[in-house]
């Protein structure tokens, strides 16, 4: 993973724009006027969607990316090049069209569930000049990019001869094509590298219907054969996703929650991309690539990913040394700007002997919420708070114990009396302390939304374990 935090590709992304628009409330009551529910909405907003999402997700691993693409002159036009532009996309090659409704979904969420979803936009193909005007420029800067993903929303930016004329062009200069594929007809995409149709997308393409692992290979050999691909990447969705190539390989996946598969396929392209430049075989990237679904699918709505969390991913898979959860107070704080969306809680204390009372208390205060964050006390001010004889064992002992527990998702030292200035600096949803703190002031209690305690196990603790052991 190390290797990739330094690549910075230079990658194209054609495709269909579109505005995700979502409004997020609760549903308490039906409606006097009809049997449907009331969502009562207290928040609206708007992210890139359709190659948007790609884009999103290039940016996040950490390409370079610019967009070709076409909307229409209308508002929801003007938000997306404003989002371009807040990203740090290259948009100079998306054009105007006048008259074309550029794409916008809405989707009502009540209760972290879609109710219900709502399109304006333009699907007919887009008019000759604009598509000839594309691929004017796409001729003369393709030499600029390490690969092209076609982002094909069936919206009309894909039209079939645009697509074929790219995929030529591309091909004649050695660049990679990456295709998300849409339709029943897949003809255009003759040619490219590789296309990630999902299991029933592949279906309808081939028509052969996907039931047993036969009739996978028949419609992945299909694929490849008849559009002349060096790979049919078919995915399937929780069983990972199957590459034909000059031999048939399966990979895996395990999603710990699945919340939503909005834009799952999306992420599958940018990762695969973003790992084929590095130089990743077909099988590593498509690994890459699975994991990278995997941490998507257990988010809310179109998301990213980033290399951060793909690495946590993978850790929690093969039981990662318990080391590699053991973070510096900057480290942290940077890798958890990448979990915002999740709801972190954290504690803190000495657990210089881990002991069944220590392990109950962070099973429960990890239930809280999606990540456990604890604060451990360093050796100086252990010995401030508990004497000159403790602590027994050193915090690097401490912290590599407290690490190999599942529900620790990592450990941070900090040297002063109480954590106050680490909490300040993580920022963390949910404050857990044991229930001896009930009717005290909490330290960080007014920097977090909510505080919980939890009761100890009777007759479990460090100081009683040492008297028990100098007996």
């Amino acid at each position: 993973m190390d290797n990739l935090r330094e690549h910075k590709p230079h990658i194209l992304v054609v495709g269909d724009l579109m505005l995700d628009h979502y409004l997020w409330g609760k549903c308490e009551r039906i409606s006097p006027e009809a049997p449907v529910q009331v969502v009562d909405i207290n928040k609206e907003t708007t992210v890139l969607g359709g190659a948007g999402n790609v884009i999103n997700n290039l940016l996040t691993l950490g390409a370079n990316v610019s967009v070709m693409s076409v909307l229409g002159r209308d508002s929801a036009g003007d938000e997306i090049l404003e989002m371009l532009e807040q990203s740090g996309a290259n948009f100079d090659n998306v054009i105007r069209q006048n008259g074309r409704k550029t794409s916008k979904k809405s989707r009502v969420i009540a209760s972290h569930q879609q109710i219900i979803r709502y399109d304006l936009e333009s699907k007919d193909d887009i008019n000759v000049s604009s598509e000839a005007e594309l691929y004017k420029r796409f001729q003369l800067q393709i030499n600029q990019y390490e690969a092209i993903l076609l982002s094909d929303y069936g919206k009309g930016v894909l039209s079939e001869t645009l697509t074929r004329k790219i995929i030529a062009c591309a091909k004649a200069a050695n660049k990679m094509v990456l295709v998300d594929p849409k339709g029943s007809d897949y003809s255009k995409y003759t040619g490219a590298t590789l296309i990630t149709p999902n299991k029933k997308e592949a279906s309808i393409a081939t028509k052969i219907a996907i039931a047993d692992d036969e009739n996978l290979q028949q419609a992945g050999q299909w694929l490849k054969e008849r559009l002349d691909l060096k790979y049919a990447i078919i995915t399937l969705s929780e069983d990972g996703m199957a590459i034909f190539g000059d031999t048939i390989t399966k990979i895996p996946t395990v999603a710990r929650e699945v919340y939503d598969v909005t834009g799952a396929g999306d992420t599958v392209l940018a990762s695969l991309g973003f790992a084929l430049t590095a130089g990743f075989n077909i099988k590593k990237s498509a690994n890459f690539a699975t994991s990278a679904a995997a941490v998507v699918v257990g988010k809310l709505g179109s998301a990213t990913v980033s290399l951060d969390e793909i690495d946590l991913y993978e850790q929690s898979l093969r039981s990662a040394k318990a080391g590699s959860k053991i973070k510096t107070k900057e480290d942290l704080v940077a890798l958890l700007e990448n979990f915002r969306d999740k709801k972190i809680v954290f504690t803190n204390g000495c657990f210089d002997i881990l002991h069944v009372g220590h392990v109950k208390y962070l099973e429960i205060a990890k239930s809280f919420g999606d990540m456990l964050i604890v604060g451990l006390n360093s050796d100086a001010s252990v010995t401030r708070l508990k004497g000159p004889a403790r602590p027994i064992n050193n915090q690097l002992d401490r912290a590599y114990v407290l690490s190999a527990l599942e529900s620790v998702s990592f450990v941070v030292e900090f040297a002063e009396d109480t954590p106050y200035e680490l909490i300040r600096a993580i920022k963390p949803d949910v404050l857990v302390k044991g229930g001896d703190y009930k009717d005290k002031v909490v330290v960080g209690s007014d920097l977090v939304e909510e505080v919980k305690l939890v009761d100890f196990v009777d007759g479990k603790s460090t100081t009683k374990i040492i008297e028990k052991a100098r007996l």
